[in-house]
């Protein structure tokens, strides 16, 4: 009876969160864009916890054993005294898991967001990003994937994250190359170095700000520089074959530049719009074919905010 009268209490929740690429070349842990594939969630009050699935990683994302969804949003509910409400969950899911395209970040985000509506929490869009982002330790990812777009992010307090969102001038084509084996985000941090050179970072903070123009700007043309990065890239090469075969592609066929996606092993290319998409994509998979490479290869673009 009383997940009836919950039932009747509460409205079937909806929300949709984009996937989204971190780090963008030079901006390592401070930006991040939201991209056209989507994790859609409804929820209903039940009498136990439940959860049914349908497309991309549907086995991973209707275990209802450590399921990020569901662990944060019973995380949150009993953090701050407040009942928590079995719920049954409806996935529709679109982004890789552990491919670098943002998918912990939307498990989090979606688990806040439930903790808020069915805990009845009056939450900021500051706070929900902080606790997203307490939890991912950075918080471009959550930023991106809350707001849509291009986002620049950096925590302001232990629970709160100061996010400034940037609308790119013009239309920027993606195409996202997907290899078969997954690489944990935790696998890809221990390649890092624990100290730079001032000569890398002087560089990395140039390259980010032309970044930042190349997109604010429209100037497509400052992308090939811009992306370059010497913080965690050449780091992650070895672990994201994709990234140096499809960096070669720069300067042809349309394609602007080349990127690690999050910290991979996915790749995230610029496309030049006034070229052809699908000559791109055809250069992509001859030349990953000629390097021994396989991955999907998925065209995106930049998502807006889009979250019922």
């Amino acid at each position: 009876m009383k997940e009836k009268e919950a039932a009747k209490h509460y409205k079937p929740f909806r929300i949709s969160l984009p996937a989204t690429s971190a780090n963008l070349g030079p901006a390592f842990d401070a930006a991040a864009l939201a991209m056209d594939l989507h994790i859609s969630l409804e929820a209903v009050p039940a009498g136990e916890f439940s959860i049914r699935a349908t497309g991309r990683d549907r086995e991973i994302c209707q275990q209802l054993e450590d399921n990020l969804i569901l662990n944060t949003y019973q995380e949150i509910l009993d953090a701050n005294g407040r009942e928590v409400l079995p719920l049954a969950l409806r996935i529709k899911n679109d982004i890789p898991i552990g491919k670098g395209c943002g998918s912990s970040a939307a498990a989090r985000l979606a688990g806040v967001a439930l903790a808020v509506r069915f805990g009845q929490l009056r939450w900021s869009d500051a706070q929900i990003i902080g606790e997203a982002s307490r939890r991912e330790h950075h918080p471009d990812n959550a930023s991106a994937c809350w707001f849509g777009g291009l986002t620049v992010a950096r925590m302001s307090s232990e629970s709160e994250a100061e996010v400034a969102c940037i609308r790119p001038k013009g239309t920027w084509p993606l195409l996202l190359a997907i290899p078969d084996d997954a690489l944990s985000t935790e696998a890809a941090r221990r390649v890092l170095p624990p100290k730079y050179s001032r000569a890398d970072a002087v560089a990395n903070i140039q390259n980010s700000m032309l970044l930042l123009c190349a997109f604010t700007q429209g100037r497509r043309d400052l992308l090939r520089s811009a992306l370059e990065d010497r913080i965690h890239q050449p780091y992650r090469a070895a672990l994201c074959p994709l990234l140096p075969a499809l960096k070669e592609l720069t300067g042809r066929d349309g394609i602007l530049g080349a990127a690690l996606s999050g910290a991979g092993p996915s790749v995230l290319l610029f496309l030049d719009p006034r070229h052809s998409i699908a000559n791109a994509r055809k250069s992509c998979a001859t030349h990953l074919k000629a390097h021994s490479l396989k991955a999907e290869l998925l065209s995106t673009k930049i998502a807006s905010r889009k979250r019922r």
